[in-house]
């Protein structure tokens, strides 16, 4: 990336304020222009609005971005994408879930020797980058002796069941939502292969996969549960190494977690409490992401990979 570097932003909702904030704390960075269709809704930047359009296309015609952050919903991120990438040279990042149907991957993966999508088309899993993880990953390179992953238990829940319409709307379902957050952030443990069952209940607020993964050369499954039927935000992974009997418990709601084998306490992971969860996370996905090397778990070639299994149909084919 260029020394300054000057961001588009496309929608103006509740995750582009989290967008905002971290890129507000980046000396290098200027907000260019924001683009959102709806009256009203032109948000600041450092306490200043940037030049607002209703239409990405106008945006791109009057000025030059360097990134183009897509923050809107689900279904617009395939025709938006391909309008930033054709409409400018800036790097574009793409809020999670990078698309909504695999006939929008194979579009965009169609697209990639005229457009670099490879090179140049990122998208937001900043699970991956929560400091839990981070700790949780670096705990497991250091210790090989371990052994491989045999078993992981993830299990997400949202407080969405009183907004009902308002939350499928926004989300799509629960699977959509928290399923490819579970994928991507287990990508730092495990290398996925496919998803072996699914199963959705509550007309879609719930979720209940399995998905078959490589862990240091041998197999093992993933138990993936969602739900929308909570009074309260709970969200927590388990790795379990079968060889050595060490259990790894992260909880990516406190931002905390331990490692114990047994009844002996072989690590733990806290924080000062004093930084917003989403703000821990897209910190360092914004530092990777404006780096000369973004982590792969941001490119095109991570998302495809998730993307496949978040939308597979077991036992297909």
């Amino acid at each position: 990336m260029t020394d300054l570097v000057r961001v588009g932003l496309v929608g103006a909702g509740i995750i582009a304020e989290t967008h905002l904030a971290v890129l507000a704390e980046q000396d290098r960075v200027s907000l260019e222009f924001t683009v959102d269709p709806r009256p009203g809704r032109q948000p600041t930047f450092r306490g200043d609005p940037a030049p607002h359009y209703a239409d990405l296309a106008d945006a791109l015609r009057a000025h030059r971005p360097d990134l183009v952050v897509l923050a809107t919903p689900t279904d617009t991120h395939a025709d938006l994408a391909v309008e930033a990438l054709a409409g400018s040279t800036a790097r574009v990042l793409v809020e999670k879930p990078l698309v909504h149907d695999l006939a929008s991957l194979a579009r965009l993966r169609g697209l990639d020797e005229a457009l670099d999508v490879r090179g140049r088309l990122f998208t937001a899993h900043h699970f991956a980058f929560s400091p839990e993880v981070d700790w949780a990953a670096a705990l497991m390179a250091d210790h090989p002796e371990w052994g491989p992953v045999t078993t992981v238990t993830s299990a997400f829940y949202d407080p969405y069941v009183l907004k009902d319409a308002e939350a499928f709307a926004a989300y799509g379902s629960s699977w959509m939502d928290s399923g490819v957050n579970q994928l991507s952030m287990l990508t730092r443990f495990v290398d996925f292969t496919e998803l072996t069952s699914a199963r959705q209940g509550d007309g879609g607020a719930s979720a209940w996969c399995t998905a078959r993964y490589r862990s240091r050369g041998e197999s093992g499954t993933a138990r993936l549960r969602s739900s929308w039927l909570t009074g309260s935000s709970s969200k927590e992974s388990s790795l379990v190494f079968g060889r050595s009997g060490v259990e790894v418990w992260i909880d990516h709601t406190a931002l905390t977690g331990f490692a114990a084998r047994g009844g002996d306490l072989l690590a733990a992971f806290g924080t000062d409490g004093r930084t917003p969860r989403k703000i821990a996370h897209y910190r360092p996905l914004y530092a990777s992401l404006l780096s000369d090397r973004p982590d792969p778990v941001l490119g095109f070639d991570a998302a495809a990979g998730i993307t496949e299994i978040h939308h597979a149909v077991p036992g297909a084919g």
